[in-house]
């Protein structure tokens, strides 16, 4: 877990870094607002830790900016503002945790591994099962399969998408038709077939089973 840690009291700062490192977190430490901005920029972090009355951009201001920037990182915000307006305005402006100073270490360190596994949760449901050594991702698009990742071509990924909408049934020949072809393509039962083969070649042996006359089903174990 990569975090970037806004923090411009020196000594805090310090302390706080070290104890993340020694949890081994990987850490960027940053003193001020402008600074913070600029390496989220740059760089991809898997948390923010974000003091709110620091140099140049105040924690509140920045974390809005990046939201309205379409960067969604979880952010804690550590401060000593704990009036309850202040929570409010933390929480507002896209927070998903408020740490109010002094506090122990340990807390910090529960409250990271808190959105640890919620992160890891929001992940994995992203994720399809298709069989045990094979998952299809349906944010990246990408097929996991024997340790690789694989790309698959726009044909044989609106096939698999198809499927996986419709496991364990019938999917008819006409409605593949539909799904694989625009108006203005022809469809083949032989270009089809091909596509077919294709798909086949990532997936376990009779997987994708040819219905004679009918179509084809995609056979997978669903949970209930």
């Amino acid at each position: 877990m990569k975090i970037l840690l806004l923090e411009d009291d020196i000594g805090l700062a310090d302390i706080m870094s070290e104890y993340l490192e020694d949890n081994d977190f990987e850490l960027d430490l940053v003193y001020d607002g402008e600074e913070a901005l600029n390496r989220a920029y740059e760089t991809q972090y898997d948390l923010y830790i974000f003091d709110v009355n620091v140099p140049a951009i105040k924690g509140f201001d920045l974390l809005k900016t990046l939201r309205d920037n379409g960067d969604a990182t979880p952010t804690i915000f550590v401060t000593s503002l704990n009036d309850i307006e202040d929570v409010s305005q933390g929480f507002e402006s896209g927070a998903d945790d408020y740490l109010k100073k002094p506090f122990e270490l340990t807390e910090l360190l529960l409250r990271i591994k808190n959105i640890q596994k919620r992160s890891f949760a929001q992940k994995r449901s992203n994720m399809i099962q298709i069989d045990k050594d094979i998952t299809f991702d349906i944010d990246t698009e990408l097929l996991h399969t024997g340790g690789e990742s694989v790309s698959l071509p726009q044909k044989e990924l609106k096939l698999l998408k198809h499927f996986l909408k419709h496991p364990n049934e019938v999917v008819t020949f006409e409605s593949l038709y539909d799904v694989l072809w625009d108006y203005d393509e022809t469809a083949s039962a032989e270009s089809l077939r091909a596509h077919i083969k294709n798909l086949r070649k990532h997936l376990t042996k009779d997987m994708i089973q040819n219905l004679r006359g009918l179509g084809y089903r995609f056979e997978m174990e669903t949970s209930d």
